[in-house]
């Protein structure tokens, strides 16, 4: 990858999200992350008052470095990352990770990123932004 190749407003390659209670036992098993939100639906639905099984905001958050990771892949690294969850996700829906390039410095090899989850109505619902310097 070089810097020359690169445009602003380029897209970043996009992923399809689609938690199961597997793969949020799993993760949450991994982060020992015990809130019941996350596996116990009567508890989520009729204590807590969600409509569903929350996907963890953590996860998401993985999900937005993986879009920066994959793309610089072994070309670069990413040096800055942040992001923040504005709406809540439920179990069963498809959510898809993107983003694009904001800023380009040729000289330093430095990119901007604008990074995203869409839920299924296309809306931003965790927003983020991520820093990757490309190898000399």
């Amino acid at each position: 990858m070089k810097v020359s190749d690169l445009s602003i407003g380029q897209a970043l390659p996009s992923r399809e999200h689609t938690a199961t209670n597997v793969s949020l036992f799993c993760y949450n098993a991994a982060v020992w992350n015990p809130h019941r939100i996350h596996y116990d639906e009567a508890y989520t639905t009729e204590v807590e008052k969600h409509p569903g099984i929350v996907i963890d905001g953590p996860l998401q958050g993985d999900w937005l470095s993986q879009v920066a990771l994959n793309w610089v892949g072994d070309f670069g690294m990413l040096t800055e990352f942040s992001y923040a969850n504005r709406q809540a996700a439920y179990l069963g829906e498809k959510l898809t990770s993107g983003g694009t390039i904001t800023a380009i410095d040729t000289e330093t090899g430095i990119i901007e990123l604008e990074l995203f989850i869409l839920n299924e109505q296309n809306e931003v619902i965790t927003p983020g932004n991520g820093v990757v310097a490309l190898s000399s």
